[in-house]
């Protein structure tokens, strides 16, 4: 199989799932080096891939919206199953930070099964959530595959209390 070979097969398995560098590597039989490289000339090619903490994923085009939060640590769990139960997908998380500006980092979850992997890593006391840095107050970006999911889903995290107001 050729370089280019590879790179279009690794674009369309990561249309479907997140993948990781090494899972990629093990399939294709070549190192983990060789599959950063194909990503960043793929990403040289314009495609969008992002990496996430579940691995390299190629997202659809999807209707995306950011919604601003506040809330404690005790009802993350329940901010993101309310996401993922509507039918969002968590792209990231973002805080504005007075001095540092916006500290982003991605998340890429949809489902529960995800959100109790990410909550596991909290939980184990290894890190905060980068909330705890703006006095909980936080940005998701949020995608679905209509305006109408994210309505709702905005609708649900407004019923929750979950919505922050103003700047």
């Amino acid at each position: 199989m050729t370089g280019e070979e590879r790179r279009r097969k690794i674009a369309e398995m990561l249309g479907e799932t997140p993948l990781s560098a090494t899972k990629l590597a093990e399939k294709f039989g070549v190192s983990r080096q060789v599959i950063v490289q194909d990503v960043a000339l793929l990403r040289a090619e314009g495609r969008e891939i992002v990496a996430t903490n579940r691995g390299y994923i190629l997202p659809r085009a999807r209707a995306r919206r950011v919604f601003k939060a506040r809330h404690s640590d005790a009802r993350t769990r329940e901010e993101l199953y309310l996401i993922v139960d509507a039918g969002g997908r968590v792209e990231d998380v973002f805080v504005w930070h007075k001095v540092y500006g916006r500290i982003a980092a991605p998340m890429g979850i949809s489902s529960r099964r995800e959100v109790d992997e990410f909550m596991r890593k909290l939980e184990s006391g290894v890190s905060v959530p980068l909330k705890n840095i703006t006095g909980d107050y936080h940005y998701h970006t949020v995608s679905a595959d209509s305006e109408a999911a994210l309505d709702e889903i905005g609708a649900r995290l407004a019923r929750g209390g979950f919505l922050a107001e103003g700047e």
